[in-house]
């Protein structure tokens, strides 16, 4: 058999060289003895996985997450996917939690693993490999004062408008930069979430400040434009949106790591402290749980601000 050779730049990425392995040994595997002769790679489950990921709307971020924690499982294993085991994907979660991966990337990789192998290939051997316990965290948030700076401190009109609306709105970056013209309700003074996380529409606030800045971009754009565009005329990335805000919060002289989910952040604990009722704002955030809403009280200030310590009342 000949030796395939790989391009250096393949060694020096993980995951681009477990998927180019992956597939070279799905290619090759009808072709060494032991192995099963039906199987064929357009019967790939792979191929499969795809297409039932899209018939099930999942998004591509999705999509791309699942298939790189698959296709890495599989180089890993170098085993036919219909031969794989739990024992197999249990060493290579236990590879991938060696190496210091966080708790969020495990169950991202748990959950790939968990589609493919119990969807698509109809195996139940996950009821032995538990998910790993993600540590509870208190989300970071910024100050009105900190909003403020960062906003005031852009000079770039789009920026600007970038920062308010993330704040404004408590929208997630991947919502951001799928929002288009024909989104945004002047009449009722709100924008529409469509397909957000979980591929559900809901409607969030259109902050009155800007909108005579959108109603002039509605003048420049055709409806179904992208608000967000560079000057090839395409989205704006994710990417892009996450440099904006770093950027912003450096000129603002912030030293907290802020992100676009920062903001987001930022967004439910303000309402929270303005006295909002907390279903509302688990309503604009798009939050399936209530208890997921709830971690805000924590870091609410006012929800403390009036309780005294019982030693205060010896």
């Amino acid at each position: 058999a000949k030796r395939v050779m790989l391009p250096n730049s393949c060694y020096t990425n993980p995951f681009l060289f477990s998927f180019i392995s992956a597939i070279i040994f799905l290619l090759t595997c009808n072709r060494k003895e032991g192995m099963n002769t039906h199987y064929r790679p357009s019967r790939d489950p792979i191929i499969l996985l795809r297409q039932e990921m899209k018939l099930r709307g999942l998004s591509q971020k999705t999509v791309k997450s699942y298939l790189q924690y698959i296709t890495a499982c599989l180089a890993f294993a170098r085993k036919n996917p219909k031969e794989i085991g739990g024992t197999d994907v249990r060493a290579y979660l236990e590879n991938l939690a060696d190496k210091q991966y966080s708790a969020s990337t495990l169950n991202t990789a748990y959950s790939a693993l968990l589609f493919y192998f119990q969807t698509i290939l109809r195996r139940n051997f996950f009821v032995s490999i538990p998910r790993i316990k993600k540590p509870r965290t208190l989300p970071a948030v910024i100050t009105k004062q900190e909003v403020r700076r960062m906003i005031e401190g852009i000079k770039n009109p789009k920026h600007q408008c970038v920062i308010q609306l993330l704040y404004g709105t408590g929208m997630r970056v991947g919502e951001l930069v799928r929002l288009r013209m024909w989104d945004i309700d002047f009449e009722r003074n709100l924008i529409g979430v469509v397909r957000g996380k979980g591929a559900k529409d809901r409607l969030v606030l259109l902050p009155k400040t800007l909108v005579p800045i959108l109603r002039k971009q509605r003048q420049l754009k055709k409806n179904g434009d992208f608000l967000f565009t560079n000057t090839r005329g395409d989205r704006l990335t994710e990417a892009t949106i996450q440099k904006i805000v770093f950027s912003a919060a450096r000129n603002a002289g912030i030293t907290k790591n802020v992100t676009p989910h920062t903001l987001r952040h930022s967004f439910a604990t303000h309402l929270l402290e303005a006295g909002v009722d907390i279903r509302i704002i688990q309503e604009l955030l798009g939050h399936a749980k209530l208890a997921t809403t709830q971690i805000y009280t924590h870091v609410a200030r006012n929800t403390l601000q009036h309780v005294q310590s019982p030693l205060d009342l010896v």
